[in-house]
């Protein structure tokens, strides 16, 4: 414990403090906060998720379906178990319990996948197995269920103010698409109160010092240049659009050429391996300078959120685990971590580009990355003592 404390966990909290002080001194300004995201989200990341899972085989697979269903059902329903508890305990709204969703229900496992369990466990297929299989679910399901239910919750929005024929509403200028070579133009505008608004809407508002929630299905359909999409492809288009990122394509990709017995030459993992390893280092840096920026405050939803993401998830795969019949405490203790990591980062994200959820999020994502010290360390302890009743 003590060697583990020292040599894994400490040097990953004396780095994320290093990153929350060069936030909150300025060291780096949020281009430069957003180009260490990108850094790790987009290349980092998935250069070492890819070149970790190649390295299986087939038969490392079928030998561990049990882990891959309990990494896809039990995230998965978690999610959405996070969801409807907050619906129900917190009375929130579909998207604000979405958004909650995203960040209680889902592990920051990009960020800190890599930089908490290679340490612990060494850089094996095993540990990098795990750490794909959980990122894929959290980048290729739950963040596009999560974008589904925000776009119902704020499609319910708009039925329930045009039911209702309410005039209310806040008149402002709002600025026109038109053709790159044509001067922007300004047309007056009235805003109903009560409903989402679009991304020139919500500006137009900002200026009159009026927040509003962002429509997230008009914001990201393309409708410029005479385009027409559809509304009611949103949810496959946000499936289609989160299985592109690189985040969630590179394991993908590594999956399926495993399953095909494709065979990476080895002389190019070297390749991989140069980028690869900027990744754990790089992200808790970035962890520490996105905390920096958040202005929280300790209320009963948070400590409810740190509670369910750090402590309750992993209670129940362990639990799962073990009565499907899994017997390798080294992999249950792996997927315990990994699914018992801090808030999905990705969800505070879109919680401050919709305005949905935002101060909530923001506290439970402080909360949990701070707690997370004493989770870790406490699962670690607590692990083998419960291994030790199955053996």
């Amino acid at each position: 414990m003590t060697r583990i404390l020292v040599n894994d966990i400490i040097p990953i909290l004396v780095i994320m403090i290093l990153g929350y002080l060069c936030g909150k001194f300025k060291f780096f300004d949020d281009d430069q906060r957003q180009g260490l995201n990108k850094l790790v989200l987009n290349i980092a990341l998935p250069a070492a998720l890819f070149v970790s899972i190649v390295a299986a085989t087939r038969e490392m697979f079928a030998r561990d379906i049990r882990l891959t269903l309990i990494s896809v059902i039990g995230v998965t329903g978690l999610f959405l178990l996070s969801y409807f508890l907050d619906r129900w305990l917190f009375h929130r709204s579909i998207q604000e319990a979405a958004v909650c969703a995203l960040i209680a229900g889902s592990p920051t496992i990009g960020f800190l996948g890599f930089a908490v369990l290679d340490p612990i466990y060494g850089n094996t297929p095993n540990t990098n197995l795990v750490i794909g299989i959980v990122s894929i679910v959290v980048n290729a399901i739950t963040i596009p269920i999560g974008l589904a239910l925000v776009n119902k919750g704020q499609a319910n929005d708009r039925a329930k103010a045009a039911a209702s024929g309410s005039t209310a509403g806040t008149t402002v200028k709002v600025a026109q698409p038109t053709k790159s070579n044509e001067p922007v133009k300004k047309v007056e505008v009235t805003v109903p109160d009560g409903i989402p608004v679009t991304d020139a809407e919500a500006k137009a508002l900002k200026e009159k010092g009026i927040d509003r929630e962002i429509d997230l299905m008009r914001a990201e359909l393309k409708t410029h240049g005479g385009k027409n999409d559809n509304p009611k492809n949103s949810t496959w288009e946000a499936i289609i659009n989160a299985v592109k990122q690189p985040v969630a394509a590179a394991p993908l990709l590594a999956v399926i050429l495993v399953l095909i017995g494709v065979k990476i030459p080895a002389s190019w993992a070297p390749s991989f391996d140069l980028i690869a390893k900027a990744n754990s280092g790089v992200a808790v840096l970035a962890a520490g300078l996105a905390l920096s920026t958040v202005k929280f405050t300790i209320d009963k939803e948070g400590i409810w959120n740190t509670f369910y993401r750090l402590f309750l998830t992993p209670a129940i795969i362990v639990a799962a685990a073990y009565l499907t019949g899994m017997t390798d405490p080294t992999k249950i203790s792996m997927l315990c971590l990994a699914t018992g990591l801090p808030p999905a980062f990705s969800g505070i994200i879109i919680s401050s580009r919709y305005n949905i959820y935002v101060k909530e999020g923001a506290s439970s994502v402080a909360i949990s990355t701070v707690f997370f010290a004493v989770s870790c360390i406490f699962w670690i302890w607590v692990l083998p003592i419960i291994a030790g009743f199955f053996h």
